[in-house]
């Protein structure tokens, strides 16, 4: 299998980058938003904590 990079894009920072550390390693996860979205960065993370909530069962 060879490495072949895709030149035809442009080179560009990503939108979000988060570092989580793990005993001695640290875990870098670097986020793309696409470039004509309309949804900000907020948004998205709502729909994430939504989905999360919905999945947690209450110990009341």
């Amino acid at each position: 299998m060879t490495n072949t990079p895709k030149n035809d894009r442009t080179a560009r920072r990503p939108d979000c980058v988060t570092e989580i550390r793990m005993g001695n390693s640290v875990l870098v996860v670097s986020g793309y938003f696409k470039q004509d979205t309309t949804a900000t960065a907020a948004d998205k993370m709502m729909k994430v904590l939504e989905a999360e909530a919905a999945t947690q069962k209450t110990s009341i």
